[in-house]
């Protein structure tokens, strides 16, 4: 059973967040969420640009910031300013962890780069997440995560074998993809802290993590020569594991991986003989008729409404699902049985509903506190109860616009 009141594993850990829009700030929410304080610094006026993107709610915050800044507090600084630098000086005195996603270089220039912040604070852990990291011959180009999914390989793979390059389901994967990644770097980085009372610095590019996610692509080409191209709805390798369409408008995932599991289909489909090795009992035979066999699979799944289907295929142990959008996911009892979504408001937004937090620990769980905080929501509470500024000097900050 899930204790909702034990400690967070990490507590007692202080980040503080200076990334803009969405890789480096997914990382500290992932942070957040299992306990640590994550302290948000934005440009004083404007703040992140995530608080615009999207869908704008009535308490003029876009829906992804009220998602994605949760559980941290807000506060404003202008690091290009003198009195910007030395207030963040005291911060990471203070802090263990600092996350930034500026362009490479962007920090030094300011002159608040590893070397000086790591002199600062020799425990200090940093993650930098930038387009093509902070070496090689792009280091200082920008990035996007739709360039990163170009250059990683993935956008070639998606779309119809005869058809252009399409968007692989999110503009934002590498963005989450390289925060999840973060949040790995930064608790194995605290790991060796933990042994030598030094930190160090995480380097990620955002084309990276989608690069390692492409399974056996990199050594298959290596190995011989071999260059995948798009397959639509398809994998290499394996056949059928595609999606098929049903009776009622619907579709349905299909992955068979083995002969065995062919088998299993054959007799689902009530064509046995299909998985006879000189029909397509064997993988070779599968793969060489590919077209052939996902048109036998394709009509036989488009006489059936999905429903029907989906439960031949489960009576049959043949692995299947159904093709969700997000109106299903809403409705289905599996989400709501291991309580994936979470609905909360607070006092800016009655409610939204949104992704609960992930992974599920069973003695130390992760929760959402809060949603995304107002601009400078907790400036007074992060300067004067953290550094001890009064509020004479809070005043004077503001009226300098430092904050």
């Amino acid at each position: 059973m899930t204790d909702t009141t034990a400690k967070r594993p990490l507590e007692g850990l202080r980040v503080l967040d200076l990334a803009t829009f969405l890789a480096g700030p997914f990382c500290t929410t992932i942070l957040a969420e299992f306990g640590a304080e994550v302290i948000k610094i934005e440009q004083p006026g404007s703040g992140d640009p995530l608080r615009k993107f999207g869908t704008i709610t009535e308490c003029g915050d876009s829906l992804v910031w009220l998602q994605e800044a949760r559980n941290k507090q807000c506060i404003t600084l202008d690091l290009k300013s003198p009195k910007g630098k030395e207030i963040l000086e005291q911060l990471v005195r203070e802090s263990d962890v600092l996350v930034e996603n500026f362009r490479t270089g962007t920090l030094e220039k300011w002159g608040l780069g590893w070397e000086h912040l790591h002199a600062i604070n020799p425990r200090l852990v940093m993650l930098r997440v930038t387009g093509y990291g902070q070496t090689g011959p792009k280091a200082r180009d920008p990035g996007f995560a739709r360039i990163a999914h170009g250059f990683s390989g993935l956008s070639h793979l998606a779309g119809e074998a005869d058809g252009p390059p399409l968007m692989p389901g999110s503009t934002t994967l590498a963005d989450y993809l390289s925060g999840t990644y973060g949040a790995l770097g930064v608790m194995m980085a605290l790991r060796s802290r933990d042994e030598s009372d030094i930190g160090q610095y995480i380097d990620i590019a955002l084309y990276e993590p989608i690069f390692r996610f492409l399974d056996e692509m990199t050594p298959a080409f290596a190995h011989s020569g071999f260059v995948r191209e798009r397959m639509g709805a398809d994998t290499v390798n394996v056949v059928p594991h595609s999606h098929y369409p049903t009776a009622d408008g619907k579709w349905i995932a299909i992955a068979c991986t083995s002969d065995k599991m062919f088998a299993r289909l054959a007799d689902a489909m009530n064509a046995p003989e299909l998985a006879n090795e000189d029909r397509f009992g064997l993988i070779k035979n599968r793969l060489e008729q590919r077209p052939e066999v996902n048109r036998i699979v394709g009509e036989w799944t488009a006489n059936l409404p999905q429903d029907e289907v989906l439960t031949i295929l489960k009576t049959g142990e043949v692995p299947s699902g159904p093709i969700y959008n997000v109106a299903d996911i809403f409705a289905d009892p599996q989400f709501l049985a291991r309580n994936d979504l979470l609905t909360m408001g607070d006092a800016r937004i009655d409610s939204i509903t949104m992704p609960n937090v992930f992974p599920l620990l069973s003695r130390t769980p992760g929760r959402v506190d809060h949603l995304g905080r107002a601009l400078g929501a907790d400036n007074d509470a992060v300067l004067g109860d953290l550094l001890g500024i009064d509020e004479q000097g809070r005043q004077a900050l503001r009226d300098d616009g430092v904050i």
